[in-house]
């Protein structure tokens, strides 16, 4: 004999998968807009927070009276209020309007556009470098704990992890003064075929590559170490072993595929992370990208671009963090079940 509270919930159907995912997604996506929201206003007060006027740092080694400062600063909307400045700006950003740079004099999205293939060329070969190389060695020091490979690698990666990125970079190019490119994309007197372009790029690449990579696949290595030590002792293994499976293919087929859950997560996680940490690598090597685009919109007090590389860098980060979540949920059955 079931009470009424019983009778209730066995009448209930019972609740649908589907909803939940989407709950689940438009959650996300909700707070993914409004971290995008704070990043907004975050970055129109931060940078009119620093120290200095735009209008003095444009006018510097030039001569400009009081009144040709003060129609300056009236021509960039630098006199209205806070308030005007902030609406002013939010209506251009709804209507895909960034502004114009006050040192390049073109609009920013313009700008952008043009330094943001080298950032995603390096960051991306970079990435794929590190998260191949960290799976690599995260895999053989995971399922030999404690011996020297293990101990040697891991302490290799804890020291490149916690050295200063810019400090790396300058150390490379004076270990390696003559042997590769330490400033540039590409030489002025490169000949325009595609071949000849795309190696020059290649041999450019090479020091920043390397710094980027030095500082990032330590993360991959030792999440995936972490992982397979925890799978190590699964009953499943055991069980693998007793059918007489080889040791090397029971790490393969059964113990990498269930650790790389976190470290697939963390790469997506952390993408956006190397995106906004490649403005030092970007700085040292004078690789004309987003990072190098803010470092000198930082420098010359160009608020629009300042805001504009903000803008895009955080954004990367919110997106690819949203996008780590869902493929959170596809890959761990666990969550989905939630």
């Amino acid at each position: 004999m079931l009470n009424p509270t019983e009778e209730v919930l066995a009448e209930a159907p019972p609740p649908t998968r589907g909803g939940g995912a989407v709950r689940y997604v438009l959650t996300k996506i909700g707070g993914a807009l409004l971290s995008f929201a704070m990043v907004i206003v975050l970055g129109f007060l931060l940078f009119r927070a620093l120290p200095g006027d735009p209008v003095q740092t444009m006018t510097r080694g030039r001569p400009a009276t009081p009144e040709m400062m003060a129609r300056l600063e009236h021509k960039l909307g630098l006199d209205l209020p806070l308030w005007q400045q902030f609406w002013k700006y939010l209506g251009g950003l709804l209507h895909g309007d960034m502004g114009d740079s006050y040192f390049y004099n073109v609009p920013v999205l313009q700008k952008i556009g043009e330094r943001l293939w080298p950032t995603v060329l390096l960051v991306g070969v970079s990435t794929v470098i590190a998260v191949a190389l960290g799976l690599w060695l995260g895999t053989r020091s995971g399922w030999r704990r404690g011996s020297r490979f293990d101990r040697v690698s891991t302490g290799v990666a804890l020291t490149l992890w916690s050295t200063p990125t810019f400090w790396l970079g300058m150390l490379l190019m004076a270990a390696t003064t003559g042997l590769f490119p330490t400033a540039g994309i590409v030489y002025t007197d490169t000949p325009d075929d595609f071949f000849s372009q795309a190696l020059d790029i290649a041999h450019h690449m090479v020091l920043p590559t390397i710094t980027l990579v030095a500082v990032t696949y330590a993360q991959y290595q030792l999440v995936m170490r972490s992982s397979l030590i925890e799978e190590a002792g699964a009953d499943y293994l055991t069980t693998a072993r007793a059918k007489g499976l080889r040791d090397d293919v029971v790490r393969r087929r059964h113990a990498v595929p269930n650790a790389l859950l976190p470290t697939v997560t963390l790469v997506f996680l952390h993408l956006g992370m190397v995106i906004a940490g490649a403005i030092s690598v970007e700085t040292v090597f004078s690789w004309p990208g987003l990072g190098l685009l803010t470092y000198d919109a930082l420098r010359v007090g160009d608020l629009p671009l300042l805001q504009g590389t903000f803008v895009v860098l955080a954004g990367a980060v919110i997106f690819m963090n949203t996008l780590a979540d869902f493929l959170y949920r596809v890959l761990d059955p666990r969550v989905r079940a939630s």
